[in-house]
């Protein structure tokens, strides 16, 4: 039966029929759909188009027998954002499908404290081609350990240390400055700051950024306005608690996720505040979120989404090549919103 009697009659198109319709052998085929060097432009576009045309779905159980792979990509994450990690998500997903993997969700209580085994058993299980890791899972010495000793390729976001690895990273650091001198052009001098969990890098990063624009303005740090969070919407709010009980609350609150500067702008509703004429807030992310709340978040744009998508585009370079994958620094944009404005002093 030719590939135009099986379109026809309603058949599953097979690798054969694209290379029939392509003009070219079965090899080439499986070599454009692995995205395997070597092959010239005209035969790529006869494959991809003929792929196309056919609306042909590779067969992954026969892809894994005829190969050494199993064409699955396992994502592990334990951040507790759900804004941040759907973002991610999609990203490698999106990479997964454009080259035919499957994906394997790997979630890990972040209060388990015994949670590898467990995981390393679901890896080896699923026959991983490669993990991504999500931060704080990406600088686990435990973990890292784990997968180096297996020889498993795995890309890494936002790493602590991105020496010697690849996956994608982002200057925080240098977001945050820009987005406190924002506010401290509006004329904020008393800028709260929810922190995140320490063991997060960019915890870590945003803190400093914080820091070291306060420096450049010269005011002085003052640690009582500055509390610890988690990156969920309940640390928001306890933490935006804290800070507008002080004596002299802060005019303006830095929140270190989207997600807690939700909790911000909760706590300002329930108490009668008005953003941002009594209370500027901004976060951190651009989720979803931020742009669906009121007033809407000023944040920065961490493009989330594409930095799980490069990200597992590296992580299946370095699994074709083990010499190839890099680390990619990712461009970040302040989201100015309305939920920042000027200071005016509280009568």
């Amino acid at each position: 039966m030719t590939a135009k009697m099986r379109e026809a009659n309603g058949a599953r198109a097979r690798i054969e029929d694209v290379a029939e319709a392509a003009g070219v052998s079965i090899k080439t085929v499986s070599r454009v759909l692995n995205h395997e060097p070597n092959v010239r432009d005209e035969t790529r576009q006869r494959v991809e188009q003929a792929v196309a045309e056919l609306q042909y779905k590779p067969n992954l159980s026969a892809r894994s027998l005829a190969g050494q792979r199993a064409y699955v990509i396992v994502l592990v994450y334990d951040n507790p954002s759900r804004n941040y990690l759907t973002e991610i998500q999609g990203g490698v997903l999106e990479a997964c499908r454009a080259r035919h993997f499957s994906l394997v969700l790997a979630p890990v209580d972040p209060d388990d404290r015994n949670y590898l085994p467990e995981l390393v058993d679901l890896i080896d299980h699923s026959r991983a081609d490669g993990v991504v890791l999500v931060p704080p899972l990406t600088d686990d010495a435990r973990l890292l350990d784990a997968l180096q000793e297996r020889r498993l390729p795995f890309a890494s976001i936002s790493p602590r240390t991105p020496e010697g690895r690849f996956g994608v990273t982002l200057d925080e650091r240098g977001a945050v400055r820009e987005l406190m001198a924002h506010l401290i052009q509006l004329g904020h001098r008393r800028i709260g700051h929810i922190k995140g969990p320490p063991q997060h890098g960019a915890a870590t990063w945003r803190h400093s950024g914080y820091r070291e624009a306060l420096k450049l303005a010269d005011i002085p740090y003052d640690a009582a306005l500055v509390v610890k969070g988690e990156f969920t919407f309940e640390s928001g709010v306890e933490g935006a608690r804290r800070l507008l009980d002080l004596p002299d609350p802060p005019t303006a609150i830095f929140a270190a996720n989207d997600d807690m500067a939700a909790g911000v702008l909760r706590v300002a509703g329930e108490r009668g505040l008005s953003v941002p004429r009594d209370l500027s807030v901004c976060g951190f992310d651009d989720t979803p979120l931020s742009r669906q709340i009121f007033p809407s978040l000023t944040t920065v744009r961490q493009p989330t989404n594409d930095m799980g998508r490069v990200a597992t585009e590296e992580l299946l370079k370095a699994i074709r090549d083990p010499e190839s994958g890099d680390m990619v620094k990712m461009d970040y944009a302040l989201q100015l919103r309305e939920s920042t404005g000027p200071h005016r002093s509280r009568s």
